[in-house]
């Protein structure tokens, strides 16, 4: 029995084309609507299987090509992420069999597979786990710096695992031990999820981050890019939660936030508090806007504001984040900038043994924010001053 599958987010595919081939069926994958028609002329497939939302031509130009244009019959369901009544709707009206909204389980669409054109008549030992297909393609960068003793790979394999959708991409910051080693055994056997950078010398936290964030930028099946810290201190599923939260707002940039509350497991050190509120305050006064907690390492990003946020270098290593918002107030103007930027409460935030942040080097934040205040204030009359010429001429 044969299936194709067609997608435009190989993320997607990867996991279903595994899980089918599992049980026994012919599987072809093709990520975009004119290959897929192709495809179908010469595979002759038994069940097609189609996103709705894809680039140049729509999912439901394909089941009018197959239902109109070949005049066949072959087995049609939709996977989308679009639940719009109308959509939904006029696909049963072209005639498809089935429509599944994103997210939804492989064992679901398995069942629903098996319902349509029957099992394939193999002993196939297929996989127990519950892998989610999700409506979103994420890539998430996570710097990495002498993590060799700290880095929870197991973590991240269950993770990904079991959530389709992500892409991790470990960013190795020059490390002196074997972090690089680490990490090319996690990638082995996930090439396809997991990404290793590696950069020779030690840029520090900022530019490692910038330059994965550039590097994720251009792939074209992700829809949202983060970042998040090495160890797992705002977890995978935390995480998620940003990602949730921005695919279903206005919002541009969702930044976690380590506020205590009920029902939230958010714990620091002592020193860290007060640290922590210090700092905060000045940054309040630097941005103009009412922000608690700038500084947590798990933030994600819509994919046309990454060019604004990272394509210069930073001023500072430790307090890039102080940055990205001021140069989204000077892109989008502070009025604009307050309503594309989110700050989420995190469930969870643990501090980790083996932190690199001292208090010798909470003193160079203090200072490296009132050089931010001072180069992003000349920036600012620099643009003022040329706006006054340019007017003038």
């Amino acid at each position: 029995m044969k299936v194709l599958a067609i997608d435009d987010q190989q993320l997607v595919l990867l996991p279903l084309e595994k899980r089918l081939k599992e049980l026994g069926y012919n599987v072809r994958t093709e990520t975009n609507g004119q290959n897929g028609m192709d495809k179908y002329d010469s595979f002759k497939p038994d069940l097609v299987i189609i996103d709705i939302n894809m680039p140049g031509i729509k999912g439901l130009d394909v089941v009018k090509y197959i239902r109109i244009t070949k005049n066949s019959k072959t087995p049609i369901m939709v996977l989308s992420g679009n639940t719009e009544d109308k959509t939904i709707t006029e696909g049963f009206e072209l005639g498809i069999d089935d429509y599944m909204k994103k997210p939804l389980s492989l064992n679901e669409i398995s069942a629903r597979v098996k319902r349509l054109i029957g099992a394939p008549e193999v002993k196939a030992k297929v996989s127990k786990n519950e892998v989610m297909i999700q409506k979103r393609c994420v890539g998430v960068v996570i710097p990495c710096y002498n993590e060799e003793d700290r880095l929870l790979s197991d973590e991240f394999i269950s993770y990904i695992d079991k959530n389709s959708g992500y892409h991790l991409c470990f960013v190795n910051d020059g490390s002196k031990d074997n972090t690089l080693q680490v990490l090319k055994e996690l990638k082995k056997g996930r090439e396809d999820f997991i990404t290793v950078y590696d950069c020779k010398k030690n840029g520090g936290k900022a530019e490692a981050v910038r330059l994965g964030m550039l590097y994720m930028a251009k792939k074209p099946d992700l829809d949202y890019i983060g970042f998040l810290d090495a160890d797992l201190s705002t977890d995978l599923t935390d995480f998620d939660d940003l990602v949730k939260t921005i695919e279903n707002s206005d919002f541009k940039i969702v930044s976690g936030s380590r506020i205590s509350r009920m029902g939230a497991n958010i714990t620091k050190e002592s020193a860290r508090k007060v640290i922590s509120l210090t700092i905060n305050f000045i940054i309040r006064k630097i941005l103009k806007m009412d922000f608690k907690d700038t500084q947590c390492g798990a933030k994600i990003f819509s994919k046309d504001v990454i060019g604004i946020a990272f394509n210069e270098k930073f001023v500072t290593q430790w307090i890039f984040d102080v940055e990205i918002f001021k140069r989204m107030t000077h892109h989008f103007g502070l009025k604009k900038a307050k309503t594309i930027l989110c700050e989420q409460p995190l469930k969870r935030w643990i501090h980790a043994d083996g932190s690199k942040l001292s208090m010798k080097d909470s003193i160079k934040i203090v200072m490296q924010l009132g050089e931010i205040a001072w180069v992003y204030r000349n920036r600012k009359k620099s643009n003022t001053i040329l706006s006054k010429e340019l007017n003038v001429a």
